[in-house]
């Protein structure tokens, strides 16, 4: 009986940081992305095609975007 109520209880604290880590991840993403789409004020027409053909988002906004492309440079991993 002992050992059920200490699995509960890491299950629960489990389930808490997880809850926690989401709502942190969500708020961390920032003006880059809103709404699932990445801002793209301020790209040039070269990497707003680049973008849409290829996925590959321009080297100068990676470093505010990395979190929502999983660090690897490209949309859908082509």
């Amino acid at each position: 009986m002992e050992r059920k109520i200490i699995l509960w209880i890491v299950i629960a604290v489990l389930f808490i940081a997880v809850l926690f880590l989401v709502f942190k991840v969500s708020k961390s993403t920032g003006n880059a992305v809103s709404n699932g789409e990445i801002d793209m004020s301020g790209w040039t027409e070269n990497e707003k095609m680049n973008y849409e053909m290829h996925g590959v988002i321009p080297a100068r906004v990676q470093g505010s975007t990395s979190k929502a492309s999983s660090g690897s440079g490209m949309v859908g991993g082509c």
